[in-house]
C-alpha cells in the first residue's frame, strides 16, 4: 500500500465489503440464537414433568345471562336472532 505523509490508502469494492459485513451479522445472529436455544433446552429439561402439563380450559358460555335482562330467541333454532328483555336497556 502506498503511503504519503502518514496517510494509508485502501482500495476496495464497497459492495463486496457491505456484503461481507452483512453476512458476518447474519452469522453472528445465528450463533446467538443457537446459544440461546441451547440454554432454553437445558432449562426445560430441569422442569419437573408435572409442571409441564397445560391446565384444562373451561368451555365458553353460550349465553351471557345477566340479572338485568334476559335473552329470548323468538325463532327457535336460530341463535343469531335474539331479543333482550329488561328494564335498564339502552334506547338505541
Amino acid at each position: 500500500m502506498p503511503t504519503e505523509k502518514g496517510i494509508i490508502t485502501v482500495r476496495g469494492n464497497v459492495y463486496t465489503a457491505y456484503t461481507c459485513e452483512e453476512e458476518s451479522f447474519k452469522i453472528t445472529e445465528a450463533i446467538d440464537l443457537s446459544i440461546r436455544m441451547a440454554e432454553t433446552v437445558a432449562q426445560a429439561t430441569q422442569i419437573p414433568s408435572d409442571q409441564l402439563q397445560l391446565p384444562e380450559l373451561e368451555t365458553p358460555r353460550k349465553s351471557s345471562m345477566s340479572k338485568e335482562h334476559k335473552e329470548k330467541q323468538p325463532v327457535d333454532g336460530s341463535p343469531e336472532k335474539t331479543a333482550l328483555i329488561g328494564a335498564n336497556l339502552d334506547t338505541k
